[in-house]
């Protein structure tokens, strides 16, 4: 609880990805990502519960070994590759509020897929949000210039543009305004914008500018810099 509000924390984590199968019971450093957000939520005090999303008894049966609730399982029709947050934390909210009998006032969505967060990352944006009265706060990365917009290209029957005309016109990297993508450790949404504006974003969104390296698992090699990464920070 922060200043008299209750926090659920919510972990989207169903069993058919296509690209990792089972992604969310993949391991770092030997703990899946699933208890790793576990471990994460133990350490986050203004988080009063936590439970997971989940099509798959064996993520329901390691989230509920790691800490995390498992009261319900997530309906087919939610369980698709084609399902946004929004309704997936919609669903949760509202059956754990019917199961606990009470209301919460903020939804924090964590996915097993950043396992590079940090309990302070998720307790900095819940605390931004409340402070700043915002109805949403994501937590983002600067995105490398490389891998700026204006310097993306497309290509049709073997020929190249820029995705972007503008893209021309640069010559130097510091020409470039800053830009940034979700890194996907925290995003913290009201009870209102999530229920009554029906968006993870709202009228009214912060960003909590995370320093340093943090991936998002798409793919095996994202799991192998993750892994390489841990190994590294041990050293």
């Amino acid at each position: 609880m922060i200043k008299g509000l209750r926090v659920l924390a919510i972990v989207p984590a169903r069993g058919g990805s296509k690209g990792i199968p089972l992604k969310n019971l993949k391991k770092v450093n030997g703990v899946s990502l699933v208890s790793i957000v576990g471990n994460v939520i133990k350490d986050v005090p203004e988080i009063d519960s936590s439970v997971v999303s989940t099509d798959h008894k064996k993520i329901a049966l390691i989230a509920k070994a790691s800490g995390i609730r498992a009261p319900f399982y997530r309906p087919e029709e939610l369980s698709g590759d084609r399902i946004g947050d929004l309704e997936v934390l919609t669903h949760a909210l509202l059956e754990t509020e019917l199961i606990d009998k009470i209301t919460y006032d903020i939804i924090v969505m964590l996915q097993p897929t950043s396992p590079l967060r940090q309990a302070k990352h998720v307790s900095d944006t819940i605390q931004m949000m409340v402070d700043g009265k915002w109805d949403a706060v994501w937590t983002l990365s600067e995105t490398d210039s490389k891998s700026h917009p204006l310097k993306q290209l497309v290509v049709k029957d073997s020929s190249i543009n820029y995705y972007d005309d503008k893209g021309s016109k640069v010559i130097a990297r510091q020409d470039l305004e800053p830009v940034f993508h979700r890194n996907g450790i925290a995003y913290v949404i009201s009870r209102d914008c999530l229920v009554n504006q029906k968006s993870i974003k709202g009228n009214k969104t912060g960003a909590l500018v995370i320093e340093g390296e943090h991936i998002s698992i798409d793919t095996e090699w994202d799991l192998s810099l993750v892994n390489i990464i841990n190994l590294a920070n041990q050293n």
